[in-house]
């Protein structure tokens, strides 16, 4: 078992979060005579270490997720929703949500894409929550800052909030709400001609490009945000607007970050700097599933899609679940930190 812990703590630590990147860049710094306790070097430390790791990690998940994609074109993933109804199918739609796109405002297509093919809405909405909020990138990058057990538990409380989200809009008969050109739009099934592991890998490397293309200034906004929380914002201010001497920081947290756009890679540095200055684990846990899952501009993307009603029923219940999660995770912070 202590050779397990030790490969495990060896993969999490320099595989993961690369620690010896972080170590070789402090020591590339101080090499240069600068001094690292100073807090314009202690950002330029934090920025590159950030940065560089992020994206190693961004490209390779990208080519993965991307190559496993190409298995699940629009078409093939529609028929396999139609196998499935009740809680099944929502549960399918959570989890086909977790290898595709990464942001929202991408996974919006593909849900009206869904709904126009005749899908039930609560299912396709099972997908438009789980898809930007726990995707397999959100997993791996998780686990390199805060740890496995707490990236795995973020993921099934992810899913489970899209299964209970879909499921509820189901259950409220809310179809008609749909906008009437949805329902209406002629779904032609096109097979999709049999790729070679080469189309595979050429698919995946476009993918891997184009995504880090559309992604890459948010990294450097969301990087550049750490740096500034991580080495000038002082940890007692953190730690009183977000920390547990604030019952309603989680709620905060979820309101400020609905307005904001970025995905789940520009997001992670944000809430890795507030969680070591002091903000509590299911606070910047909200933030981060409010900033991806309800991001304004989705939400005026998806109102192209839906009626008020139906939009609003959405956020509700998105926003719920989040405060309801962040603050289940302040609760039992201690036990799985």
């Amino acid at each position: 078992m202590q050779i397990l812990k030790a490969i495990w703590d060896f993969f999490q630590g320099q595989i993961l979060a690369m620690k010896w990147l972080n170590s070789v860049i402090g020591n590339g710094l101080s090499t240069l005579g600068m001094d690292l306790n100073n807090r314009w070097v202690g950002s330029i430390q934090f920025f590159a270490y950030d940065v560089i790791k992020i994206t190693i990690l961004l490209c390779f998940l990208i080519f993965l997720i991307s190559y496993i994609q190409s298995y699940f074109p629009p078409e093939r993933s529609k028929r396999i929703l139609g196998r499935f109804h009740g809680i099944g199918a929502n549960s399918v739609a959570a989890l086909l949500g977790t290898v595709t796109p990464f942001c929202s405002c991408s996974s919006i297509p593909l849900f009206i894409g869904f709904t126009s093919a005749g899908l039930p809405v609560g299912v396709t909405f099972s997908f438009l929550i789980s898809s930007p909020m726990v995707d397999l990138g959100s997993l791996l990058l998780l686990m390199s800052i805060f740890g496995a057990k707490v990236a795995v538990i973020y993921v099934i409380v992810g899913l489970i909030i899209a299964i209970i989200g879909g499921s509820l809009i189901e259950k409220m008969g809310m179809e008609k709400h749909v906008e009437s050109f949805i329902l209406t739009a002629s779904s032609v099934d096109i097979e999709s001609p049999d790729l070679t592991k080469k189309d595979r890998l050429i698919y995946a490397k476009e993918q891997m490009l184009s995504t880090f293309k559309k992604v890459f200034p948010y990294i450097l906004i969301g990087v550049g945000v750490g740096a500034i929380i991580h080495n000038w914002i002082p940890e007692e201010w953190v730690a009183t607007v977000l920390g547990s001497k604030n019952p309603f920081g989680v709620i905060l947290a979820t309101i400020i970050g609905v307005p904001m756009y970025a995905d789940i890679f520009g997001t992670i540095p944000i809430a890795e700097a507030l969680f070591y200055k002091g903000a509590q684990l299911g606070t910047v846990l909200s933030f981060m599933m409010a900033v991806t899952t309800l991001s304004l501009p989705s939400m005026i993307m998806l109102r192209k899609a839906v009626k008020p009603k139906l939009l609003a029923v959405f956020i509700a219940i998105c926003t719920i679940g989040i405060i309801i999660v962040g603050y289940l995770f302040n609760a039992f912070q201690a036990l799985i930190v």
